[in-house]
């Protein structure tokens, strides 16, 4: 179960709507969807949450990139929603190594479907490892841990977080009532 919500700072304090994921298909998707929330170039923040494996934050400040920080990635890139979150960049990946190179790949004939005991061994490592995100994907944090630093949460206070790590960061910036009304 996913809980996603954008936090907006305006001039009266943070604004906080729940918003459905389900058009989302790309960062810049996600990151148009937050800057709609935030018709003056403020500062909006988008928190993921995959009950308790999981959760991400995007900060959008205006029309600069997004910044991204996902607890775990390894758990994420099983989500599709964690998916749009985990870019090349993100990983240290060169844009468009997300799959593997045609020339590199073992095509041994078994590939029309059948299945045999390298298909197995593939289809246990899940068909995500198989198009090369696999062993990209590190157990752990990525992104920036620095991303909530000038609004009161530290890096260390957000590696730390786990289990209800939405609710903490709201707690963290003052407006627990104003995500809570939204959940």
């Amino acid at each position: 179960m996913y809980f996603a919500a954008l936090l907006a700072r305006t001039e009266d304090g943070w604004e906080a709507s729940d918003t459905e994921l389900d058009d989302v298909e790309t960062l810049s998707d996600l990151a148009d969807l937050a800057r709609e929330a935030a018709p003056d170039d403020d500062t909006v923040l988008v928190l993921i949450e995959q009950e308790d494996a999981w959760f991400g934050v995007v900060r959008v400040d205006g029309e600069e990139d997004p910044r991204i920080y996902v607890s775990d990635a390894a758990a994420a890139a099983r989500s599709s929603y964690g998916e749009i979150l985990l870019t090349d960049e993100l990983l240290g990946r060169e844009p468009g190594d997300d799959g593997d190179d045609l020339d590199a790949l073992d095509l041994d004939g078994t590939e029309d479907g059948t299945s045999d005991d390298e298909d197995d061994e593939d289809g246990a490592a899940g068909g995500e490892a198989a198009a090369g995100t696999g062993d990209a994907v590190p157990h752990g944090p990525v992104g920036d841990a620095e991303i909530l630093g000038d609004l009161g949460v530290s890096e260390k206070e957000l590696r730390s977080m786990s289990g209800d790590a939405v609710g903490e960061i709201a707690e963290a910036l003052g407006v627990s009532d104003v995500l809570e009304a939204v959940r």
